[in-house]
């Protein structure tokens, strides 16, 4: 419908815009009379007919927007690439320096943009292939500029043929003059040098051949000697930067003589590497690395030694006497002792420490359980004298039902000695040496706190038969008076004893009242009255020099043997035989 829209009006156009239009009018109008005969026919109103040719020229309309739409789109298109040509054109013949030459110009008076852009497209080729040409002159001439430059200064030259930073925009004639200028230059400084060159040889071969001698044996010779000695300087150095974590920066002032570690055929000395001057300034380096070393070291020493303490602490050793710090940094001063064998020697201290700590766990936490219930017997000791235990307060109540606690755990204490002196016995089985505790044997220190408890038991037994010799006493010494009639006929309910029983009782008591290490027993009384109960002498009890002090038994437990047998039993034999000699008195 739409082409045939465009063909009538075509043909109904007042004028033709080109000779195809004529012959498209032309070919429409056999068309457009077909169609009036239609309507005709069909018989249209005017009004339909005029509709109908309003829109044949709405359908011709937007084909032609349409076309016009499409056809600008491209002429845009041709115009951005024309630019974008131009642009580069530009920038090559100004970094080729015909930026005024008439042959690299776009023709702007061709009418079709087409026209213009092939143009621009084969001008633009050329200008790359003429850089590229230029480039390529560039980077030819500056290598070879920056190899004899590397000649003369006597440097190795690295094969670098990529572009400069600046090269690329600069590549004039003008540019490419200079460099070729620069480039003669070197060329007859080298020439010149080249000449001065031969004419030293030939003195220098000349001079050998008076004076006898190999002048290139010598210069090797010497050059090899020096060789060595920075290489001795070099090896120590390079060590010493790997012990101390060196930074790079302060490194890199050496890096030029740590190249005389290569292999010979990678070795490649730079200028002035072999003077005197490098190799007095590498010792010199060493040397101050080596006095650096030397206060680190110290440092070090001292941390793994407090390390090794530390350890040896938490076990109640003494760590090994020939590392203590005094010592080790006098070794250190005196250059006696390596550094690093040092360091070694304690590192050996601390993992055999360590592998016996782990071995000692297991005792050390009976150990621990051990002392805390000899710190709990000692505490029910100090409660059972304090008179105001059985107060009301809240404090009394609470110490009452630690005390009862107490009780429980000191009935454990001959088990918790029996399997730790096992446990022990058997450490020092598979160790085949002692198991120490604080510079003492621990299987000593047990054996010792088992007499002293056995000695306590015995005191006690002792005063537990005393209180009974006591009572039975009493009794009989009474029983008399009861039976014996008074001056009226009757009996004395408060008889007084006689002068000799009065006595015999205050024996008793002075016997009883002996004094004696022990704080247990020195509050008994050979009465009834102010003295302890029968409870309270039953309840167990130790001596202070016993289990309530176990932790002074592992701290010297040597002294354990002189305060153990510190009870008064002089005191406590006399009040026996006193009473047994009554006894069979009054019997």
């Amino acid at each position: 419908m739409g082409e045939v829209a465009a063909e009538l009006l075509y043909a109904m156009a007042p004028l033709a815009l080109s000779s195809g239009g004529a012959e498209v009018a032309g070919s429409c109008a056999p068309l457009l009379a077909e169609l009036r005969q239609l309507w005709g026919e069909i018989g249209k109103s005017r009004e339909e007919r005029e509709r109908m040719v309003h829109e044949l020229e709405a359908e011709c309309t937007r084909v032609y927007r349409r076309k016009v739409d499409e056809a600008t789109g491209e002429r845009a298109l041709l115009h951005q690439s024309l630019a974008a040509s131009e642009a580069e054109i530009a920038a090559l013949t100004a970094a080729l320096g015909a930026e005024n030459s008439t042959q690299f110009k776009v023709n702007k008076w061709t009418v079709s943009l087409n026209e213009r852009v092939s143009s621009a497209t084969a001008l633009l080729e050329e200008l790359r292939a003429m850089r590229a040409e230029r480039s390529k002159q560039f980077s030819d001439i500056r290598s070879e500029i920056e190899k004899i430059s590397a000649e003369i200064a006597g440097r190795s030259h690295g094969q670098d043929t990529s572009p400069r930073a600046g090269d690329g925009h600069d590549l004039t004639i003008r540019r490419l003059g200079e460099y070729r200028a620069r480039l003669s230059t070197l060329q007859k400084e080298k020439s010149e040098r080249l000449h001065k060159v031969l004419e030293h040889v030939t003195e220098v071969h000349s001079l050998c051949d008076v004076l006898g001698e190999d002048f290139i044996a010598m210069l090797t010779s010497e050059k090899a000697k020096r060789a060595a000695m920075l290489r001795e300087a070099v090896v120590p150095l390079v060590e010493l930067w790997d012990l101390m974590d060196s930074p790079v920066e302060e490194r890199r002032g050496f890096q030029k003589a740590a190249a005389v570690l290569r292999p010979a055929k990678e070795e490649v000395l730079s200028s002035g590497v072999l003077s005197m001057a490098s190799i007095k300034k590498t010792e010199e380096e060493v040397e101050r690395l080596t006095r650096l070393k030397a206060g680190r070291m110290k440092e070090l020493v001292l941390k793994r030694r407090l390390e090794l303490e530390n350890i040896c602490r938490s076990m109640h050793v003494e760590p090994d006497a020939s590392t203590v710090p005094e010592k080790s940094i006098a070794l250190i001063d005196s250059g006696l002792v390596n550094p690093s064998e040092l360091m070694a020697s304690i590192d050996d201290q601390i993992a055999k420490a360590k592998e016996e700590h782990q071995s000692r766990k297991d005792i050390m936490e009976k150990i621990n359980k051990w002392l805390l219930a000899c710190e709990e017997e000692k505490w029910l000791d100090e409660h059972n004298v304090d008179e105001n235990r059985f107060s009301t307060g809240r404090t009394a109540r609470l110490n009452l039902k630690r005390a009862e606690k107490a009780r429980v755990i000191i009935m454990k204490i001959p088990a918790i000695v029996d399997n730790l002196m096992s446990r022990t016995l058997a450490w020092e089985s598979e160790r085949k040496k002692p198991f120490l505790y604080d510079g003492a044997r621990l299987v000593a220190v047990l054996e010792e706190h088992k007499q002293a408890r056995l000695r306590q038991e015995e005191e006690r037994r002792r005063l537990r038969e005393q209180k009974k010799l006591r009572t039975l006493f009493s009794e009989k010494e009474t029983m008399p008076r009861l039976k014996r009639p008074s001056g009226s006929g009757g009996f004395s309910r408060t008889p007084e004893p006689s002068s000799m029983n009065r006595k015999r009782v205050d024996a008793g008591r002075l016997t009883c009242s002996a004094p004696s290490m022990r704080s247990s027993s020195s509050g008994s009384s050979c009465g009834g009255g102010g003295g302890r109960s029968s409870a309270e002498l039953d309840r167990p009890r130790s001596s202070a020099a016993g289990a309530g002090r176990c932790g002074e038994l592992l701290q010297g437990a040597r002294r354990l043997s002189a305060s153990s047998s510190s009870f008064n039993y002089v005191a406590v034999a006399k009040a026996g035989g006193s009473m047994s000699s009554s006894l069979a008195s009054l019997s």
